[in-house]
């Protein structure tokens, strides 16, 4: 049997969610996760996972600390995303709605 188009699984030129939302959930799976590791698991370069993080930070939404030469990464969840269109939904939701989905 020929197999149509549709059953190669190819990826695509666009996702669903951002590169932010791709960072945030790295960091909700593993908060100690080092930026080079989410770097490869995003598909960006690691300065771009260093301004998205620069960039959750300053919106609220990311914490960190420094314990010696790691940095581990809170997640402030109870805060509204921030597009007019979801901002009825929390960063918590979102995350447990990609992350619940995995097990």
């Amino acid at each position: 049997m020929k197999k149509s188009k549709l059953d190669v699984h190819e990826p695509a030129g666009w996702t669903f969610f951002t590169n932010h939302a791709h960072v945030l959930l790295c960091l909700a799976e593993d908060p100690e996760m080092r930026l080079r590791d989410i770097a490869m698991a995003v598909g960006v370069t690691e300065r771009a996972v260093q301004k998205i993080v620069s960039e959750l930070e300053a919106g609220g939404v990311l914490e960190r600390w420094r314990q010696g030469r790691r940095n581990t990464y809170q997640i402030h969840g109870d805060l509204p995303l921030r597009h007019s269109v979801e901002s009825h939904c929390t960063v918590e939701g979102l995350i447990r709605f990609v992350l619940d989905s995995k097990k």
